[in-house]
């Protein structure tokens, strides 16, 4: 059982599975910083300056520590908010990985469509063929 198990990892998908996980996690970081830094400074330009990761509805203020004196009457509660900014940051990030990989399927589609238009080599005579071949030089040379 042991030996089925490590022929089944060391097969290449698993292995090339592996990577594009890796990779995946790689590209991850990359679009994000490119969404938040590059994209949507611009996309709040024609909103009108908004910036969407700080959108938020809050549900609850924070309550920030109260002093009576040294003694604290209320402890500190942080803010409970819904950051549907970032949410839209997603979404907006969802739709520029979405449309490179179209374009890369894209491309790789139109490679593989001009290997399959190349017209296949003929196909090799039969043994007929080639004995008749031979008969007729053999005749025409008499």
């Amino acid at each position: 059982m042991l030996k089925e198990f490590k022929n089944f990892i060391m097969t290449g998908n698993v292995i090339d599975l592996a990577v594009a996980v890796i990779l995946a996690g790689a590209v991850k970081a990359v679009v994000t910083g490119f969404v938040s830094n590059i994209m949507m400074p611009i996309i709040g330009i024609f909103t009108g300056g908004v910036s969407f990761a700080d959108m938020k509805y809050v549900l609850s203020e924070a309550v920030a520590e109260v002093k009576d004196g040294d003694v604290i009457v209320t402890a500190a509660k942080p803010e409970n908010a819904i950051m549907y900014g970032q949410w839209i940051d997603s979404i907006i990030s969802l739709i520029i990985v979405g449309f490179v990989l179209f374009m890369i399927v894209k491309a790789y589609n139109k490679t593989k469509k001009k290997e399959e238009e190349k017209p296949a080599a003929p196909p090799a005579p039969s043994k007929e063929e080639v004995l008749l071949g031979e008969i007729r030089d053999l005749l025409k040379n008499k």
